[in-house]
């Protein structure tokens, strides 16, 4: 679905990620592993085209997507849930999940926006229950529920998530993976960025291993769950 090829990005002079290469099979789960300043949170922005690559290039389903812009780039089927949430904090549930579909809305596709909204309710039904509430008021956990459900809205077929358990209790992590599981079933591909190392490589079926911007490793999620040496990868020892 995702074909990554020779990419580096940069922010002013310092390289962030380093001839990288990549790929996402479709109805599949890949998680992408490392340690803080490892390149991770830039590739999403990259594939987003919220920053540009300098070099290299992106395929999607066959079609190069390189530097496209972000609005272009979610019209194909890429929804992105970004680091930290970044709900509309004075908007209400229901606004922000409105505004996930803001596109598809301009399209006519009001009908299909709707069965998508009680689709979302109906995988985090707490949201359901605070539709009219301010999204700012809302828990952590609640907040990244609905971050998930806003791209949702925008009828993805690829769906990247940066650091989805950031913060968040034990319990809600389970909760959010276990939505995650549900959303591949229903044939979503996802590319997950993860901190968590044994949450992210029990999860995914193929993993790619970052370090300072470049590849370290990759290979089959659970594999590399057993592979030892993948802690000095991670660690930098």
């Amino acid at each position: 679905m995702l074909k990554i090829d020779q990419l580096s990005a940069f922010y002013g002079h310092i390289e962030a990620l380093r001839s990288l290469d990549m790929y996402v099979e479709t109805g599949k789960i890949t998680t992408l592993v490392g340690a803080n300043g490892a390149g991770k949170s830039t590739l999403l922005r990259v594939l987003s085209g919220l920053l540009p690559a300098r070099y290299g290039k992106v395929t999607y389903m066959g079609r190069d997507i390189t530097n496209l812009s972000p609005e272009k780039i979610v019209r194909l089927g890429i929804g992105h849930v970004p680091e930290g949430r970044q709900v509309f904090g004075d908007m209400t549930v229901r606004e922000n999940l409105e505004l996930g579909a803001y596109l598809r809305r301009r399209k006519g596709s009001r009908g299909e926006v709707a069965g998508d909204m009680d689709f979302v309710s109906d995988l985090f039904p707490v949201l359901r229950e605070r539709m009219q509430q301010a999204a700012g008021t809302l828990s952590g956990g609640e907040q990244q529920m609905l971050a998930v459900g806003r791209a949702l809205m925008s009828k993805p077929r690829l769906l990247m998530l940066d650091e989805p358990s950031m913060g968040l209790a034990p319990k809600v992590i389970r909760d959010i993976f276990s939505c995650l599981a549900k959303l591949k079933e229903e044939g979503i591909t996802i590319l997950l960025v993860e901190q968590d190392i044994q949450l992210a490589l029990s999860m995914a079926d193929y993993a790619y291993v970052l370090r300072t911007g470049k590849l370290a490793m990759e290979g089959e999620a659970a594999k590399l769950l057993q592979d030892e040496s993948i802690r000095d990868i991670y660690l930098g020892e």
